[in-house]
């Protein structure tokens, strides 16, 4: 999203200019007992070496720019990885080692939301997850329409001007992230390297012209692959088809327009890549359960309202 990613390019030019290696920036946005949010900026990029980190807390932190591997243990032996793009969730458990590459590309921007054991425990009991159930199975969900209300909503934290309710929305997080991981498979057999940065250069592509004709055969000339063989590998990758990522990406821009910028339905639908206002209205409907104005008014409300 354009208002979101000029953040990450300002960071990356700035290390482009002071010719220094890539870094970590870290601004705190909310916390409180057990739970803690910050907007997370990398510029490391291809010439940078991946190192081990461990995750001290439970872990999810939305991607709302960039791309980036994504390795980690999980329960059984070996490590997996997986290739992260805007809209994804990545997971960490408490504990977890992992590391990040950017072997394909240079930085990224995300909303992490960390929270205590205590905490994560809790809210993980009250979503119905059973105790043996509530270590994350897998490193990633991918942007599923499931999610996209409170990712929607976590991506408008970051460029609206009034404070957002980070405690209310990493609950939402948590419960959806608990709900949805298990009912989802493992990962499955692991993608060539070349075969993950051709399909990172189109989803690089994909965000700096998400309101441009994106068709699959101009997609899959770009990844350097045929047409059957990319939409297999993107799936994979990505976890949705490039049609739903597009669309998806589309309408997650839209929603965080609408709510930090003061324009009309039919401007937001035409500058984000849909044809027609009733197009538009039927697509964001169905991804948010809300049409445009009823989305902007539900937040505004929500952070309208006196904190308790």
């Amino acid at each position: 999203m354009a208002k979101i990613a000029v953040e990450l390019e300002r960071a990356v030019a700035q290390r482009a200019a002071t010719g220094g290696p890539g870094s970590l920036t870290s601004r705190l946005l909310g916390q409180g007992d057990g739970w803690h949010v910050a907007d997370v900026v990398c510029t490391c990029g291809p010439q940078d070496r991946r190192f081990e980190e461990q995750h001290p807390f439970f872990t999810i932190a939305v991607v709302v720019a960039g791309t980036f591997q994504y390795r980690g243990s999980l329960n059984g032996p070996g490590l997996a990885e997986e290739l992260m793009t805007p809209g994804s969730l990545l997971l960490g458990n408490a504990g977890q080692s992992f590391e990040c590459g950017h072997e394909h590309g240079l930085g990224d921007r995300c909303l992490s939301f960390r929270y205590s054991r205590d905490y994560f425990e809790r809210v993980a009991a009250d979503a119905g997850i059973s105790p043996s159930q509530r270590n994350f199975p897998r490193l990633r969900l991918p942007p599923l329409e499931h999610l996209s209300p409170v990712i929607a909503r976590a991506c408008a934290g970051l460029v609206r001007a009034s404070q957002l309710r980070w405690e209310e929305l990493s609950v939402r997080l948590a419960d959806a992230a608990v709900k949805r991981v298990h009912g989802l498979s493992a990962s499955v057999s692991p993608v060539p390297p070349s075969t993950v940065a051709r399909v990172t250069r189109t989803v690089r592509m994909i965000e700096r012209q998400a309101d441009s004709e994106l068709p699959l055969e101009s997609l899959s000339r770009e990844a350097g692959l045929s047409p059957y063989h990319f939409l297999r590998a993107f799936a994979r990758l990505t976890g949705v088809t490039p049609h739903q990522y597009v669309r998806r990406m589309r309408l997650r821009e839209a929603a965080v327009r609408l709510v930090s910028e003061k324009e009309k339905v039919l401007d937001v639908a035409l500058d984000c890549g849909f044809g027609d206002v009733s197009n538009f209205n039927r697509a964001f409907r169905s991804e948010f359960g809300s049409n445009p104005r009823s989305w902007k008014a539900s937040l505004d409300r929500l952070e309208a309202a006196p904190l308790q």
